[in-house]
Order: C-alpha cells, then structure tokens, then sequence
C-alpha cells in the first residue's frame, strides 16, 4: 500500500470512528434524557459543550502555548530556522506559520492552530541544540504535514467529542444517586435503561479517549509518510526520531492533555501499554521511513 493509499485509509476510518462518537453521544443522551424525565439537563449539557467547543476552536493554540511556555521567535531572532520553514511551506504549498521557542532541553515539537492561516509551528530549545540540520528539516516537515492535513482541526473535533462524551458521563454518575429518575417510578424498561446508563456511563469516557489515541497514532504514521516526501529524504526524520526517544530529558512543559501534540511521546515511561500510547512506538515508525520509496 502506497502512502496515499494509507492516507485515503486512515481518512475512512477517522470517519467510522467520529460516526460512532456521534452514535455514542446520541445514545447517551437519549438515555439521560428519558432517566431524569426532563429534557433541561440534555439541553444544558449541549449549550455547555457548544460554549467549550467555540472556545478551544478559536483560542485552542493560544492555550496550549500557554501551558508549553511558549515564547514566539522573531525572525531575525534565529535566521536559519525560519529560512528551513520558508523553503518547506513553499514547497508545501502553505503559508508560513508564527515559530515559537519552549525552553526545554528535551528535542520536541508540535504544531498547533485552527487551519494553516493560523497555524503555529513550536519547536523545544533541545530540539535546535541537538539536530542536525537535514534532522532538523525533517522534523519541521512532519509539523508542517499536519498542519497541511488539517490533523489539527481533527484533534480539535476529537477533543469536544471526547469531552463531551465525559461531561455527560459524569453528570450522569453524579445525578443518577441523588436526582428523581423515572426508574424510581418503577418498571422494568426503567430499570434496563437506568442500568445500561450506567454501564455507557462508566465505559464511554474509557472508550472515547482509547478511540482518540488511536486516531493520534494513525495521524502520526501518516504525517511521517507526507513529512518524507516534503523533504524527499525520509533518513532525516528517522535519525531525528531516533535521537529524541534516545534523549535522556524529559519535557517538563508537557502534560496529558498536550502529549498527543508533540512529535514524540514527551514521557520517558516505559511501562504503558502500546493501547494507552499517544504515539506509535518509534522503532515502527523508523521502519515505516526506512522502508519507503521517494524517487
């Protein structure tokens, strides 16, 4: 399978996951709705997570650069950085993104933004201290992949989803042991429903946020593979990632909710399982560079 096979794939199935996002949410609202017998807490909850959703579009990279201690660099400030990015977003074919520094001496970066108007490319002190040139080039390729692909629009719809998912998750656990529901008016139907709740209730959020790491990994394969044939050297960003899983330091700006950003797991854990990862283990995304075929 080429890459823009695996592209045409990983789109498809991104779809058949945010349809059964969209299935899950439906069914659990349905589910609260006929509990509480009141069609208020669904209509609250949609308003809420309508006001979160608005918000995270519009102010979601402002947020995270926040969170990183991200300082913009000037282009005067480092030449060739932004000479490297210049070159690549013509040959993309984007606009030039806001470059930002996090003092941090652990190599790391991440793109982050709406759509590639207002894109923004952050790259860790580390990272410009310790790559090569043609490493470095590769690892602002793979950046600039996903902000041609729109990975972070989707990142941004599979955070509401998620969040949504939890907030009525959570809002259920809470009202289920205190509010008036219709199970305690008897019958059977409201005793299934009230315990099929429940379970959704528990699981939902598990699941959500497993769907949404999986989604993560298969956008990062994907953003190697176009990183690669951007700079038509795939050797770069495979010895870039190889020296960034290999350093010693660990991000001190990352947190859980941006981990999935970076090009590579910002953690050092080596206990996690491969299901709880928000990247592909980086010896097969080595291979995966190794193996392709750019001429």
């Amino acid at each position: 399978m080429n890459i823009y096979n695996q592209a045409d794939s990983n789109i498809r199935k991104t779809w058949v996951y945010l349809t059964f996002f969209l299935i899950l949410i439906i069914g659990l609202g349905w589910v609260f709705s006929y509990y509480f017998n009141s069609p208020v807490v669904l209509l609250v909850a949609v308003l809420f997570s309508s006001f979160m959703s608005f918000t995270s579009y519009w102010y979601s990279d402002k947020i995270v650069l926040a969170m990183s201690a991200a300082k913009e660099i000037k282009h005067e400030e480092n030449l060739q950085l932004y000479h490297l990015v210049e070159n690549l977003c013509i040959t993309a074919g984007l606009p030039t993104p806001k470059i930002y520094l996090i003092n941090d001496p652990a190599p790391n970066a991440f793109a982050t933004g709406r759509d590639p108007q207002h894109a923004v490319l952050a790259v860790t002190s580390g990272l410009l201290q310790k790559l090569e040139k043609i490493e470095l080039e590769g690892v602002l390729a793979h950046e600039l992949s996903h902000i041609g692909n729109r990975d972070m629009l989707l990142q941004t719809i599979l955070v509401v989803l998620v969040g949504f998912v939890s907030l009525l998750a959570d809002w259920f656990l809470r009202f289920s042991f205190f509010g008036r529901g219709r199970d305690r008016e008897g019958g059977s139907i409201g005793a299934v429903l009230v315990l099929l709740g429940l379970v959704l209730a528990i699981l939902a959020p598990l699941s959500a946020n497993l769907m949404q790491l999986a989604i993560s990994r298969k956008r990062e394969f994907l953003a190697d593979a176009s990183g690669a044939l951007l700079t038509r050297y795939p050797e770069g960003l495979a010895r870039a990632l190889e020296k960034i899983s290999q350093d010693p330091n660990q991000l001190r700006m990352a947190n859980r909710a941006t981990a999935h950003l970076f090009i590579a797991n910002p953690f050092k854990s080596k206990k996690l399982s491969t299901l709880f990862m928000t990247h592909p283990p980086v010896e097969q995304r080595v291979k995966a560079l190794r193996g392709m075929d750019v001429k």
